[in-house]
């Protein structure tokens, strides 16, 4: 598909700030979602938040209040806070459970199926909003790059940014309804990655590719960019030697 003259943007490199408390409220929202917390398992306290999060305490007292209003947590008096059974509306697509090494594979089949068209359409009809959104997920991975460490939730919330970005309700029912699945091979990506800190600093560079990309409106380097990045992550975690699929 040929490239679209983009709509220009007023400030897109230059997301609006986030208050700390809403970091911290999507942060412990993802990573509840992703299943770092499992329902009805107790949230680390305050003070381990915090210094988690790199916030004050009553940052942190303030986003698990909002995470109380959402019915996301409830508290058990003297014993802290817990995470409820049901986080979210039960979504109508779902897909069974990753089992095998090879449905990892198959995961990666299939996002190389629909990411890089997702990447592309980010690229023609991307806001500034949307760019603020792709912007804070860079930086977190940015930030986490920089300490030597590979951050799960930061990197499924730069892909999930980029498929809103498409504004394209199908793409992103996709990858809500894979983000477990994603989950488990961002995990064993990112466990790959841990040595050489060029690996981290060659991921996060792919990365701001498709960023740029996407910001520039060029739609067909968004799609390549987001190929090469997918491709490259499942060579990684397979050092090369996919498996033969056609095998049961």
């Amino acid at each position: 598909m040929a490239n679209t003259e983009p709509t220009p943007l007023d400030s897109p490199a230059k997301p609006r700030p986030t208050k700390l408390v809403d970091r911290v409220f999507e942060e412990l929202s993802q990573r509840i979602q992703d299943g770092n917390y499992p329902p009805d398992t107790r949230l680390p306290g305050e003070h381990e938040l915090a210094s988690m999060l790199g916030v004050s305490r009553p940052i942190v007292r303030d986003a698990l209040g909002r995470l109380r209003e959402k019915g996301i947590v409830y508290s058990r008096q003297g014993a802290g806070t817990f995470v409820r059974a049901a986080v979210s509306p039960q979504t109508q697509l779902a897909y069974s459970p990753v089992k095998s090494i090879a449905d990892i594979q198959r995961c990666y089949e299939f996002r190389l199926t629909i990411e890089p068209d997702a990447a592309c359409f980010a690229a023609l009809r991307r806001d500034e909003a949307a760019m603020n959104k792709i912007a804070e997920a860079l930086a977190d991975l940015r930030d986490a790059t920089s300490h030597q460490l590979h951050r799960t939730d930061a990197d499924f919330l730069f892909h999930r940014a980029v498929t809103e970005a498409a504004n394209n309700h199908y793409y992103t029912a996709s990858m809500d309804a894979l983000k477990p699945h994603i989950a488990v091979g961002m995990h064993l990506h990112g466990l790959s990655l841990m040595g050489p800190h060029l690996q981290l600093e060659r991921v996060y560079g792919e990365h701001e590719q498709i960023y740029l990309a996407v910001l520039e409106g060029r739609a067909d380097d968004a799609r390549e960019a987001m190929r090469a990045h997918l491709e490259g992550s499942r060579d990684r975690l397979f050092e090369g030697k996919v498996l033969d699929l056609s095998i049961r």
